[in-house]
């Protein structure tokens, strides 16, 4: 068999000696090669039968098999679903842009539902003639109301009227100042440790009294805006007509205290408890509610409120709010440097701009405020 021998060009560089390359051969030149022997099969030295016997746990075969599993991978499931995974195309339900829109709309379960356009398409009439009950699918009760209508009551109706009247004719404004009240709570237990059981005097019963004695000096709060045949007349009262807010299961009521500024603790106490007891029960005739002067509205029962605002009763241009006693450091001796617990309240009246000018309901805190720091006035 003959071989052909391709040329082989040297490149000799100027005067070097031929004779050096006479024997230089294919093989020096890195000539062609024979190929490579297939590669040794790896023994199976572990193996209890040998590689090529044909049978299932044979090296060769389990190779084979091994080759066949990567190169074709199993379909996988969703962990969360336990469904087989599915391209984004996959998960669209076949329904038209319509159909998706009026399902999104209506609330339902596109995906319940068995189109009957073509191809099995969703349309809008499909989405229009779903019921639950039709799919089979389990459904649930219908929820009921998360809310109760309570009808409002003639009491109710009247409350109402009569705020929302005061907020949108009166031009509420506020004035609010700190009472102390340490001298009064002594005052009030030396007079109910003397009473023998006879009555039992409230802090309210104070207030009450010092609110008449202001309104006596400042006349301008205890008046209201009128309308007379067509005339705004602003009439003065000259006595004090106390309301006092009083909370019942029908909405909150004012009871009138008459003639504060000439009745003693004792009196006002003893009207005050037959007002509100009789005012939870619901037998107050229209008089002993309808009227007044000055509203007093006390909240300081509930420990929780320090202050707030209170609406004006109409057609009355004034009302005072009471939130709760709390006890408060404050200095004292000469140096400033020692320190004692005062009860304090704070109160807030609200007073109607067409009647009380600011100054004016300013002046009516100072007086009240006053009054309350020396409760021995209110016994002159």
């Amino acid at each position: 068999m003959l071989t052909s021998v391709k040329p082989i060009a040297v490149m000799i560089e100027e005067g070097e000696d031929v004779s050096a390359f006479e024997s230089f051969t294919l093989d020096d030149a890195g000539g062609e090669k024979a190929p490579p022997k297939d590669a040794p099969r790896e023994e199976a030295a572990e193996s209890s039968e040998p590689p090529d016997s044909g049978s299932e746990t044979s090296p060769s075969t389990l190779d084979k098999g091994k080759v066949q599993k990567e190169s074709t991978p199993e379909a996988q499931e969703s962990e969360s679903s336990g469904e087989r995974l599915e391209t984004s195309l996959d998960r669209q339900p076949n329904a038209s842009p319509s159909a998706k829109a009026l399902a999104l709309e209506k609330g339902v379960p596109i995906k319940q539902i068995k189109g009957t356009g073509p191809g099995g398409r969703i349309t809008k009439s499909d989405i229009e003639k779903f019921h639950p009950e039709s799919t089979g699918a389990p459904t649930t009760a219908a929820a009921g109301p998360s809310y109760e209508d309570i009808p409002a009551s003639s009491m109710r109706k009247t409350i109402a009227n009569r705020l929302v009247q005061s907020m949108n004719q009166n031009p509420h404004y506020f004035v609010s100042t700190t009472l102390s009240v340490t001298k009064l709570l002594k005052l009030r237990q030396a007079l109910n440790g003397s009473a023998d059981g006879k009555y039992k005097l409230s802090v309210n019963d104070f207030l009450i009294k010092a609110s008449a004695v202001a309104c006596k000096k400042i006349p301008a709060v205890n008046s209201s805006w009128r309308e007379i045949s067509g005339q705004a007349v602003i009439r003065q009262h000259n006595t004090v007509d106390v309301s006092v807010g009083v909370a019942t299961p029908i909405g909150l009521m004012t009871p009138i205290v008459k003639g504060v500024d000439s009745l003693g603790l004792e009196s006002i106490s003893a009207q005050v408890k037959d007002l509100a007891k009789r005012a939870r029960d619901g037998k107050l005739r229209p008089e002993e509610y309808q009227g007044g002067t000055f509203t007093i509205s006390n909240m300081g029962m509930n420990a929780a409120v320090e202050r707030f605002t209170a609406v004006i009763n109409p057609p009355q241009a004034g009302i005072l709010a009471v939130g709760t006693t709390r006890k408060v450091a404050v200095p004292s001796g000469d140096d400033g440097t020692g320190v004692e617990w005062d009860d304090q309240i704070v109160v807030t009246g609200s007073f109607d701009h067409k009647v009380v000018d600011g100054a004016v309901g300013g002046e009516w805190i100072r007086e009240f405020k006053k009054v309350v720091e020396n409760p021995l006035e209110l016994m002159l």
